[in-house]
């Protein structure tokens, strides 16, 4: 890595520092939220830079779909044992049957639609007033347009009329009773820079990220692998390839990529030479139509 490519990725993190900072200085309570994936995990890394030698001035906040990947909730654990924060689930499966919600029908269903449920939830129950998370611009083209502190009015729901301008490195975290704010530190990080700041700080990551062999269901030029939640039907043509996982959401509703990347020198050069982005590449759910990750927003999703 180059003196410039370094001098880079510290402006970058510099400036999360700095939002995460500003947001335990403007919030009364915020919370991180922290699902065991790459973006997550980088946020708990610039928390722990942010912050020590003292605790965190928040609790970490994980929105267990009941579907997850066993790799990345071990990981979780893993992490929040080793730091020594707290952690607070709250489940998907629990918001199902309090609200009698149905689940999306089809062969690879997604609950991220249901994740909104319990995360309103919780939010609700411990009064949070900012919710930290690892969104990125480049993932998405309705994530690309979110500011910094990102407005949520009562009902959780994103409308682009009470976002604010953020003129160079101005926060403004003054909300209404029982608006909250979405907070993003790494929203102007890209993919490759994820991965650059991750071989630089030599951050652990769970295993799915790297090449390993996993039996996958082929449907529509996308490996999704079996598991309790997908078993193949008769027809279904499986195949146990060398897979690694660019983004980490629901089982049923990720797809692997083919991959042979077991470093994180292999996998850069990957990034590099690809032409889609993560989701676009791997998520199904945002696949649905034009607007699927955006009808979510504004429904109250993360």
């Amino acid at each position: 890595m180059s003196s410039q490519e370094k001098n880079y990725l510290n402006q970058l993190e510099d400036e999360a520092i700095y939002i995460l900072r500003e947001t335990a200085a403007q919030f009364e309570r915020p919370a991180l939220l922290f699902s065991g994936g790459k973006d997550s995990i980088v946020l708990i890394h610039l928390a722990l830079k942010a912050f020590r030698p003292g605790k965190f001035p928040f609790p970490l906040v994980h929105v267990d779909t009941g579907h997850n990947f066993p790799e990345a909730i071990k990981f979780r654990d893993y992490l929040v044992d080793k730091i020594g924060e707290k952690l607070i689930v709250t489940s998907v499966e629990d918001a199902i049957k309090k609200y009698n919600l149905k689940e999306t029908a089809g062969r690879f269903p997604s609950r991220n639609a249901l994740q909104t449920y319990a995360l309103l939830d919780v939010i609700e129950e411990n009064e949070f007033d900012a919710c930290i998370g690892g969104a990125r611009r480049d993932e998405e083209k309705a994530r690309a347009k979110e500011r910094i502190f990102s407005v949520r009015d009562d009902f959780g729901q994103w409308d682009p009329k009470l976002q604010r301008p953020e003129l160079w490195n101005i926060l403004n975290g003054r909300i209404e009773k029982g608006h909250n704010v979405r907070v993003f530190p790494i929203s102007n990080w890209t993919e490759l820079d994820v991965w650059n700041y991750i071989k630089q700080n030599n951050i652990e990551l769970p295993n799915l990220y790297f090449a390993h062999e996993r039996e996958c269901i082929v449907f529509n030029d996308k490996l999704i692998a079996t598991s309790d939640f997908i078993q193949p039907n008769a027809d279904d043509e499986v195949v146990v390839e060398k897979v690694r996982y660019r983004t980490v959401g629901d089982m049923t509703c990720t797809a692997a990529v083919p991959s042979d990347s077991s470093t994180i020198d292999d996998i850069i050069t990957d990034i590099i030479n690809t032409r889609i982005s993560e989701r676009g590449q791997t998520r199904l759910d945002d696949q649905l139509s034009e607007s699927a990750m955006e009808d979510r927003k504004k429904q109250g999703y993360f």
